[in-house]
């Protein structure tokens, strides 16, 4: 996953609060560090994502963004 896409998909699945959520929600499985904070320290973007998801509960089925394939993706 790209930057530009992981910008995307906040944009998409979160909704106007998505960039708030990535500099403010300090997440446990990133080293309790926000999700921006994790990708400025190098984490990958899927692995941020991922672990934005998990603490906002998006199920499965959203997580690739509204107007995207409903198949789980690595």
């Amino acid at each position: 996953m790209r930057y530009s896409e992981f910008r995307d998909l906040v944009d998409d699945v979160l909704g106007p609060v998505g960039p708030t959520l990535v500099r403010d929600q300090v997440l446990g499985p990133l080293g309790e560090r926000t999700a921006q904070e994790a990708l400025d320290d190098g984490v990958e973007p899927r692995a941020v994502w991922r672990a934005l998801c998990d603490a906002m509960d998006v199920p499965e089925a959203l997580r690739w963004g509204h107007d995207r394939p409903r198949r789980a993706r690595d």
